[in-house]
């Protein structure tokens, strides 16, 4: 198995262009308001206002493999954002994780309340879907039905929500590592995999493409998951933005509790390299997707 690298600067300066790009079309898409409700707005902007901003990264790479038009791409990746901000603002919730923290700062419902965190992730949900099926992403119908029946496989019941639905369970039950795979392929890979699919959408490629895309997500999405599991256990909250050992103190079974740390890591390796893998009928086009994997791979936060 290759040695992991580290991700490069090209790397890192094009996370930090995609994330400035797709804050300010957030932004433009969710505009302040005077009105009665402002406060929903309000919350939905802070829900989605900071993050890695890897899905994006992974809409904005996968259209630019087949030439899109970078502002099609943008609002497909706000889109993506979106729903990945609801499903966080939720997964938050007392109901849920009850979480206090999220990206270093005070998760939804604290910094505003309960019920305006169920209906900003509500909002932040169906605006997504707003955005896909407007004739400004695409001008083909077709292409923006795609998107959005897409997606709502992506986070629906039979994906995100499902995974979450999992992970509720695996509080009070034991599972297996198949389970625990496919767990997380449902709450994490199938998001991720739209992101990277959604680029082909866009883009008309061909089904070949599409399921490489599909299928580098997939792997990417697993290793980025049991990462996570190693740093719940390793890094302290002000590195992590969140507070340590959430998984161990619920009770979930994790990557890191039923392989143990060093497993773990061996794993990640693997489905890094495998997702690299799935890349190669790029003919090396898809250099900064490559390098994201490592960046997965090695992150510390």
């Amino acid at each position: 198995m290759p040695a992991p690298r580290q991700g490069s600067q090209e790397l890192e300066d094009a996370i930090n262009e995609v994330r400035e790009a797709v804050g300010k079309t957030i932004v433009r898409l969710l505009p302040e308001t005077d009105l009665a409700e402002a406060p929903l707005f309000d919350a939905m902007r802070y829900g989605a206002s900071s993050g890695k901003r890897l899905r994006p990264f992974m809409v904005i790479q996968s259209a630019k493999l087949f030439n899109v038009d970078p502002s099609r791409a943008r609002r497909v990746a706000a889109a993506v954002e979106m729903v990945h901000a609801y499903s966080l603002v939720h997964d938050d919730l007392p109901a849920m994780d009850n979480a206090d923290l999220r990206r270093g700062k005070p998760t939804v419902h604290r910094a505003f309340d309960e019920a305006t965190a169920i209906l900003a992730g509500d909002g932040l949900l169906t605006l997504a879907f707003e955005i896909l099926g407007d004739v400004e992403t695409h001008e083909d119908p077709r292409v923006r039905c795609d998107l959005m029946v897409t997606l709502a496989k992506a986070a629906g019941a039979h994906g995100m929500v499902g995974g979450q639905m999992l992970d509720m369970i695996g509080e009070t039950s034991n599972f297996d590592l198949g389970t625990i795979s496919r767990l997380q392929r449902m709450k994490t890979g199938k998001l991720m995999a739209f992101a990277c699919e959604a680029g082909a959408i866009l883009g008309k490629a061909s089904e070949a493409q599409r399921r490489a895309l599909c299928n580098y997500a997939f792997d990417l999405g697993l290793a980025f998951q049991v990462t996570d599991d190693i740093l719940d256990v390793e890094q302290p909250v002000g590195v992590t933005g969140k507070p340590a050992n959430q998984d161990e103190k619920a009770g979930k079974s994790t990557f890191v509790s039923t392989m143990g740390k060093e497993q773990a890591r061996q794993r990640a390796e693997m489905l890094v390299n495998q997702a690299i893998s799935h890349l190669h009928v790029f003919s090396g086009r898809a250099k900064l997707l490559e390098e994201l994997a490592y960046y997965v791979l090695n992150r510390r936060a």
